[in-house]
């Protein structure tokens, strides 16, 4: 594995340690203006060239779940239209109540405007908080990075400093964080026992009882630093307890996935256990409390050590470790200006090769790492769950590898022969799709045979997709991108010939309405995401199925859907989306298109392309 040891963290994380110290500061000073029903504080110093925005916590169940068990709800597309899976079309779920705090402080303060004024003057953009107030920074940084970055494509590279942060989005959402390379923006410090960052992995139900008062002095904590805790022993340890055991169940039905385990008992207990849809994303830096910052960047050992590094070392150690668990969560601006100094980091690279024991005569790499393992308290049990989340990433590689070589100089072949019988229909004068769905001479059946591996091929690059083994920028990468939409504007039409020639509708109705492949979906997709067009926009390589389906009605009771097509036909043609050879004479279109009245035709936006 690779280890990086000593140095400082803002070399690390391209942060300069003072906004570090900065950010972290004014994150729990933030804490008390949201007791004074301010939502967010900006803070700009004379003669800087950054500008924090600092976003407070709140201290009411109601504020952290809105439901059970886990308070989640699907993200608003709208406004964070990038935060789903591409091909399998899945959108992210997120913490609702967050959510909606931050749709509050959208709608109702002046945090557009201070942004807006921010990157008009070409500031350094930062977003933070502590707690509650995590999310709240995260999600404006996202809506951020969303707006401006991808949207309207400006340079400026905001950050985002959590401190203690309670997680707030699920699987999808790192994976989509990934996927735009949003994940260098995010830093998350976590204190090996604070128990905040953990609280979301355990269902409202387990731990009703005691949330409330575990609030209340987070917030008297927060407002009064030096005043004594008053939750009670019995009270700390019964909360440690429950997110314990539930943070357990559901890192442990984690790491068996990435073990690829088939037991089908562990699928059955899913039925039974409220698993949370949790999970980390972005870098992460756990403070050690003995000077040791460890970074990692794998959010599913991250997701492991979040519950391995809670472990006690005996049942004894139970009620101390529970407050320290409490008390913790407001120890990072301490703890901060102690390791800063100390200039004692690790960066945890390659985890699948870290040891498994706790050997302190092992090679020099490893002691460094095997050091701060210990300082987070990993059992071999740990250890070897972090090692599997390393082999699935790193098995993720090894895939794409396996389609970026030989699966896609096959695609490629195969690809540049339809193009030649392509060609050599326009040459002909005869329309590429009807040729095909006639199947009268040897290239057309040749042309066949390279349509279905094309398939396999795709459904190959496919599955893996729809199993999230595939690094999460694959679906981003140009070359997938632009070889997805040529082959879908090439063999689709195929796909549509050979489907109204078996007469395929008959039985399991249009086209577009299930018969259509999943692998013209994803990269129509694809391409639609990395254009930001809207969603079903790229509909320009089914064009034959809208013609086939117009073909079997009445030019009255579908004169809206020709006028539509007629309108996205020109623009297909203009965009060189289509082939011309779509109007040669006897095509499919052609005829239809002779069948509509006259008074249209001679209209029409698309008889400047035929022979009338």
């Amino acid at each position: 594995m690779k280890t990086m040891e000593g140095g400082r963290l803002g070399e690390n994380t391209g942060i300069r340690e003072e906004l570090i110290r900065k950010a972290c500061s004014l994150a729990l000073k933030a804490h008390k203006a949201a007791s004074d029903n301010k939502l967010f504080v900006v803070e700009k110093s004379r003669g800087s060239a950054e500008v924090i925005f600092c976003f407070g916590g709140s201290w009411s169940v109601g504020d952290w779940f809105t439901k059970k068990p886990f308070g989640e709800t699907k993200i608003s597309l709208d406004l964070f239209p990038s935060l789903r899976s591409i091909g399998n079309d899945q959108i992210a779920v997120v913490n609702e109540a967050f959510l909606k705090k931050f749709q509050l402080i959208l709608e109702s303060t002046t945090l557009r405007n201070e942004v807006e004024k921010a990157v008009t003057g070409k500031m350094q953009i930062v977003f933070t908080g502590h707690s509650s107030g995590g999310p709240l920074a995260i999600l404006t940084t996202i809506w951020f990075l969303e707006k401006y970055l991808r949207a309207e494509n400006n340079q400026i590279q905001p950050l985002c400093m959590t401190f203690g942060s309670a997680l707030v989005g699920d699987r999808i959402f790192s994976h989509a964080i990934n996927r735009e390379n949003w994940s260098s923006h995010f830093v998350h410090f976590i204190m090996r026992s604070d128990i905040v960052p953990r609280i979301f992995l355990c269902p409202l139900s387990s731990i009703e009882r005691e949330l409330q008062p575990i609030l209340n002095f987070f917030h008297k904590k927060s407002t009064y630093f030096n005043q004594e805790p008053e939750i009670k022993p019995h009270q700390a340890l019964s909360f440690f307890s429950m997110v314990l055991r539930n943070a357990s169940s559901v890192t442990s039905h984690a790491a068996c996935k990435y073990m690829e385990c088939t037991n089908l008992l562990l699928e059955k207990l899913t039925n039974f256990i409220e698993l949370s849809p949790y999970r980390p994303f972005g870098t992460n830096v756990f403070c050690t409390k003995n000077g040791r910052l460890i970074v990692l960047k794998n959010p599913d050992a991250v997701f492991q050590m979040l519950f391995y590094s809670l472990q006690l070392s005996s049942e004894s150690e139970g009620k101390e470790f529970a407050q320290r668990s409490l008390m913790e969560h407001f120890e990072y601006q301490i703890e901060l200006e102690e390791s800063l100094g100390m200039q004692d980091m690790v960066h945890l690279d390659g985890v699948e090769g870290i040891p498994l024991f706790s050997n302190r005569g092992a090679a020099s790499e490893l002691a460094t790492s095997n050091i701060a393992l210990n300082d987070l308290g990993l059992s071999t049990t740990a250890r070897l769950c972090v090692r599997a989340a390393g082999e699935l990433e790193k098995q993720k590689l090894r895939n794409q590898d396996k389609i970026d070589g030989s699966s896609k100089r096959k695609i490629k072949e195969a690809i540049n022969l339809l193009e030649k019988y392509h060609m050599d229909c326009e040459l002909r004068k005869t329309s590429y799709y009807d040729a095909f769905k006639l199947q009268k001479n040897k290239d057309d059946f040749e042309a066949n045979v390279k349509r279905q591996e094309l398939a396999g091929y795709w459904d190959e690059v496919l599955s893996l997709l729809k199993t999230y083994q595939l690094p999460d920028e694959f679906e981003c990468r140009e070359e997938w991108v632009e070889l997805g939409t040529r082959y879908r504007r090439l063999v689709e039409p195929l796909d549509i010939a050979n489907y109204y020639r078996h007469s395929l509708n008959e039985n399991t109705g249009p086209y577009m309405g299930t018969g259509r492949p999943a692998r013209y979906k994803y990269t129509q997709r694809w391409r639609e995401h990395a254009l930001n067009l809207p969603l079903k926009s790229s509909l320009e390589s089914c064009f034959w199925a809208e013609v086939e389906e117009l073909c079997q009605g009445k030019f009255e009771e579908m004169k809206e859907r020709v006028l539509h097509l007629e309108g996205e036909i020109s623009k297909w043609v203009c965009d060189k989306e289509i082939g011309m050879d779509v109007f040669s004479e006897g095509s499919t279109f052609v005829k239809w298109w002779r069948t509509l009245p006259y008074e249209h035709r001679i209209g029409s936006r698309v008889a400047r392309f035929i022979d009338c």
